[in-house]
């Protein structure tokens, strides 16, 4: 498993990456301190990085489309990781003959068996429920793509999912209770969704957000719309879709409990307008739960478009946060 050591030595080891490989995957992150690797604290991308450690015997780092807070889920992610010819070699096996690709996925899923527990004793959990992260992150395709394709830079938009049970005063469904926010006010969809349309378009989500030094607060907000998804009698269970080129730090849970509060009467519509045509580092943040939140879905572009849309996506950060500074 490796460190911040390990780390160190790899940066200055000299590394020609060769191959670069997509991998797609999900995960629930319930346990896990968000998906960035941070020191001491177990981390979806820490799992991840020691199983690749494990498989290739070096230390390799990813780039991920979206980093998620923690206890927030993935359904759908996405990163990327270079390889160079020994790594390509060794996964090919004795014969030569192994996809590699195909290979790495079969081993990665095996790693992350070790990494998961490995993990759970870093959390030092009561031997009753050891085994508990068994399948918490599950890869889904790997598969080799051109070196143009950034699984961050090369994405067009990002789709979270979060789950409200509204109207659960008498008590939540408890087959729920892992993945939705319970509230005990009904909520109503089409209010909301009204309220909603005021959000939509490119603007700065100051006010829903919490900033990042130097990084700019300007989305391209999409689409933000409340379903019902169940009856009533099953005290009712709304999703919310968040569609953006792009997110802040807390800006859906921030997002998602402003509405919240507007739509169970706790703040009238002119505190919404207030935040959305007034931004500023002032107001107060509102977060819903992270437990009810997924990443569910990231877009990208024609595989020959890889390399334009990350070309523009950095050029767009660049001139975002030179507007900044």
């Amino acid at each position: 498993m490796h460190n911040a050591t390990s780390l160190e030595n790899y940066e200055e080891q000299p590394f020609t990456a060769t191959h670069r490989v997509r991998i797609d995957c999900a995960y629930d992150g319930s346990l896990f301190s968000g998906w960035a690797a941070q020191p001491n604290l177990v981390t979806v991308q820490g799992v991840i990085e020691n199983a690749l450690e494990l498989i290739l015997r070096a230390p390799h780092r990813v780039v991920v489309a979206g980093r998620t807070d923690a206890g927030v889920h993935a359904e759908a992610q996405t990163l990327h990781c270079d390889l160079s010819d020994e790594d390509w070699t060794r996964l090919q096996g004795r014969t030569g003959e192994d996809d590699p690709t195909a290979a790495l996925g079969r081993r990665l899923t095996g790693a992350l068996q070790r990494c998961l527990y490995d993990a759970e004793e870093q959390l030092n959990l009561p031997k009753n429920v050891r085994g508990i992260l068994q399948g918490a992150i599950q890869i889904h395709r790997v598969s080799e793509v051109p070196f143009d394709f950034d699984a961050r830079f090369s994405a067009t938009g990002r789709r979270y999912v979060y789950r409200i049970a509204d109207g659960a005063a008498d008590g939540l469904n408890p087959l729920h209770r892992t993945y939705t926010w319970a509230v005990p006010e009904h909520l109503d969809c089409a209010d909301l969704n009204e309220s909603a349309q005021q959000l939509l378009g490119l603007r700065d989500f100051l006010s829903f957000c919490k900033p990042r030094e130097g990084a700019t607060t300007i989305r391209e907000l999409r689409e933000l719309s409340f379903t019902r998804t169940v009856t009533r009698t099953e005290n009712g269970l709304i999703e919310v879709r968040v569609v953006a080129d792009a997110f802040c730090h807390h800006m859906v849970r921030s997002l998602v409990g402003a509405l919240v509060l507007y739509g169970t009467g706790k703040r009238d519509a002119a505190w919404l307008r207030e935040r959305i045509e007034n931004p500023g580092r002032e107001a107060s943040l509102t977060l819903a739960p992270p437990h009810a939140l997924a990443l569910a879905e990231i877009y990208y572009p024609a595989s020959e478009l890889y390399g334009v849309q990350a070309e523009r996506a950095r050029a767009k950060r660049e001139d975002h946060e030179a507007q900044s500074a």
